[in-house]
C-alpha cells in the first residue's frame, strides 16, 4: 500500500490509466526500434497500432481523502525523519565538536606537560651547570690559596734566608770593621811609635804646643810628601816633627795591610805632635 502511494506522489497525482498508457505507447516504441535495428530488409513493413483508448474516471472522492491523508502522513514521516536526521546530524557534529574539544584540551594538557617537563628538565641543567660552577670557583679559589700560601711560604724562606745572609753579612762586616778598626789601631800606633822614636823635641818644646801633620804614602810605606796642616807656633817644633817623619819612612808595616783598609785610612794620614811629658 505504501508502495502505491509512493508511485502515486512520483507521479504527481496522475489517474493510473494515463500512466499505463503511456507506459504501454512507450514500450511499443522501444520494440519497434529494436526490431528495426534487427531485420535485414531495406524497408520496414509498417504495422496498424492497435488503438487504446483510455478513458479519463473520476477518482472516489474518499479514496482521494484517504490518499492525501497518506501523503500528508508520509509527509510528515518525511519530515520527522528529516528532523530525525537534521537532529542526528547536530547532535553529531556536537559530539565531533566535543571530541575535537577534548582533543584539543588533551593537546593543550600534553603541551603544557612537556612545556613543564622541560623547564623542569632546563631548571636542573641550569642548576647543575650553577653547582659545577660554583664548584669550580670552590676549586680554584682553593687552588689560589694554595697558590698564595706556596709564594707566601716561599717569601718567608727567602725573607729569612735574606735575614740569615744579611746577619751573616752584617756579622762578616762587624768581623771585617772590627779586624780593619783592629789593623788600622795596630798600623796607627806603630807608625806613631815610630815616629815619636825618630823625634828630637827642639828646646824650646813647651807643654801646649801642639803640631799636626799630614803624610801621604804608598801601599809600600814609602813616604810620598809631608804638610804641616796646624802649625805649633814655634818652628823648631814643627820643624823637629817634620824631620821625624821623615827619618821614620818608611813605613813597611803598612805592606800587609789589605790594599783598601790602606787607601781608606793611610794613603793619607795625620799625626799630632804633643810634648805632653814635659817638666815644663
Amino acid at each position: 500500500m505504501n508502495n502505491v502511494f509512493n508511485n502515486l506522489i512520483i507521479y504527481n497525482g496522475y489517474p493510473l490509466s494515463v500512466v499505463a498508457a503511456l507506459s504501454f505507447h512507450t514500450l511499443l516504441f522501444v520494440l519497434l526500434l529494436y526490431f528495426q535495428s534487427q531485420t535485414q530488409a531495406d524497408s520496414l513493413e509498417l504495422v496498424q497500432p492497435t488503438i487504446i483508448k483510455a478513458l479519463f474516471i473520476d477518482e472516489n472522492p474518499q479514496v482521494k481523502n484517504q490518499r492525501i491523508q497518506d501523503q500528508r502522513r508520509v509527509e510528515q514521516q518525511r519530515q520527522r525523519e528529516l528532523e530525525q536526521e537534521r537532529q542526528r546530524q547536530e547532535a553529531e557534529r556536537e559530539r565531533q565538536e566535543e571530541q575535537q574539544r577534548q582533543d584539543a584540551e588533551r593537546q593543550r594538557r600534553e603541551e603544557e606537560q612537556r612545556q613543564a617537563a622541560l623547564r623542569e628538565r632546563e631548571e636542573l641543567e641550569r642548576q647543575q651547570a650553577e653547582q659545577r660552577r660554583r664548584e669550580q670557583e670552590r676549586a680554584e679559589e682553593l687552588r689560589r690559596q694554595s697558590e698564595l700560601a706556596e709564594q707566601e711560604r716561599r717569601r718567608l724562606q727567602e725573607l729569612e734566608r735574606q735575614r740569615a745572609t744579611q746577619a751573616s753579612a752584617e756579622a762578616a762586616a762587624a768581623e771585617a770593621a772590627r779586624n780593619e778598626f783592629e789593623l788600622v789601631q795596630s798600623a796607627t800606633g806603630l807608625i806613631q811609635q815610630i815616629v815619636q822614636e825618630n823625634w828630637s823635641r827642639p828646646p824650646s818644646a813647651r807643654n801646649g804646643m801642639r803640631a799636626i801633620l799630614q803624610i801621604q804614602m804608598l801601599p809600600t810605606g814609602e813616604l810620598l810628601d809631608v804638610t804641616i796642616t796646624q802649625s805649633s807656633g814655634d818652628v823648631a817644633f814643627d820643624r823637629s816633627a817634620e824631620n821625624a817623619v821623615y827619618r821614620a819612612a818608611p813605613f813597611s808595616e803598612l805592606q800587609s795591610l789589605p790594599i783598601n783598609v790602606f787607601n781608606a785610612n793611610f794613603r793619607s794620614l795625620s799625626l799630632i805632635f804633643e810634648p805632653e811629658d814635659l817638666l815644663n
